[in-house]
């Protein structure tokens, strides 16, 4: 299991579509409700593809940096509550999304947890603090000390008067990485145009080698 995390409309629900259409994922059941008030989710299942598939749908995705052929982005909402999303990379991966304000209760699912990537807003440096007292309550959860963890900067391809290298500055993350527990990897990306998708594949696989 992945826990996808983050501030309400940084981006998570557009990632999971995205990564899922991609795979073509297989994804079972509907409106599955979880603890914390909100509907859970699950797409149209699909069959899954073979290894060799996987493998080419990332360097495809390497090799380009926009749109390409994954067209216009999907319709998303709001997460109220937790959706989960299969993916298969080529193994079968369960990403659980938890919409942003349901961070008073994240802890519940920490359990399950084999893996966790933490979104931030990349075109929205107001939001960095708060952004930054999640992500530190994160990796001092006890729960969570020997996960694997990807912080992504999504929206890079909209304007911003800070560049990611600033707000990684002003928020201190080296430090925050070097004192950390959890091996602590980054990304830029967009779910929008695509960019940066391979990497949070190729991530998503070495973390789930041995399982979802």
């Amino acid at each position: 299991m992945c826990l996808l995390l983050g501030a309400a409309g940084v981006g998570k629900t557009l990632l999971v579509k995205r990564l899922q259409n991609i795979l073509r994922g297989p994804a079972r059941g509907q409106g599955r409700g979880r603890a914390g008030g909100g509907p859970g989710s699950r797409g149209p299942a699909r069959g899954p593809p073979s290894a060799a598939l996987a493998s080419l749908t990332l360097a495809q995705l390497s090799s380009q940096d926009g749109p390409g052929d994954l067209g216009e982005p999907p319709p998303t909402r709001p997460t109220v509550g937790t959706n989960l999303t299969d993916v298969v990379a080529p193994r079968r991966i369960t990403i659980r999304e938890l919409g942003g304000c349901m961070s008073p209760i994240w802890s519940s699912y920490f359990g399950s947890c084999h893996s966790l990537m933490f979104m931030i807003d990349a075109s929205n440096p107001a939001q960095l603090s708060a952004s930054c007292v999640h992500l530190l309550g994160l990796l001092s959860a006890e729960q969570l000390s020997q996960v694997s963890v990807l912080i992504l900067f999504n929206k890079i391809d909209l304007p911003c008067y800070m560049t990611i290298e600033e707000m990684k500055s002003l928020i201190r993350l080296p430090d925050i990485i070097a004192g950390a527990k959890q091996s602590i990897s980054t990304a830029e990306i967009s779910a929008r145009k695509g960019t940066g998708l391979a990497q949070v594949l190729h991530w998503l696989q070495e973390q789930h080698r041995s399982g979802g």
